[in-house]
């Protein structure tokens, strides 16, 4: 493993230890709670520290919730306006941290608004919500689609 490598999951885990501080911290990520969050409520999570006191992201946290927002009113959901991007289809690979569909998705999203969104960031969510299905053949959880 490299060092990049450790430091991601030292990272990755000390974000998860506080998933319940965020859930608590960011009204139960309900969305229209968050949009409306003001400066205020920024200075009010700067002194929570049951999560990571950043300013620059907890200000991107409510920023990105008021486009994501502005994407679901012009898409009718944030669902479809990912699937755009393949035309409804999973996308079938392994082995990747990045791909041209996480940098185009990125590059949109920053365009939109949105901060803290890199590809790599944006990878990790098409995986997770299924748009990007990343399981090696011969996985017990592999599809048995071809790659798209």
């Amino acid at each position: 493993m490299s060092k990049i490598d450790i430091y991601r999951f030292i990272v990755a885990e000390c974000v998860l230890n506080k998933r319940e501080g965020f859930r608590r911290a960011f009204a139960d990520f309900h969305l229209e709670k968050v949009c409306a969050f003001t400066a205020a409520d920024v200075e009010r999570l700067m002194q929570d520290d049951a999560i990571i006191r950043h300013r620059r992201k907890i200000e991107a946290a409510v920023g990105n919730a008021r486009v994501f927002r502005e994407i679901q009113r012009e898409y009718g959901s944030f669902d479809c306006y990912l699937w755009r991007w393949t035309k409804g289809k999973a996308v079938h690979e392994w082995g990747l941290t990045t791909s041209p569909l996480s940098d185009a998705l990125a590059k949109d999203l920053k365009k939109r608004g949105m901060k803290f969104v890199g590809s790599t960031t944006i990878y990790s969510y098409l995986q997770a919500v299924g748009v990007i299905e990343s399981h090696e053949p011969g996985c017990f959880l592999s599809r048995t689609c071809l790659s798209v």
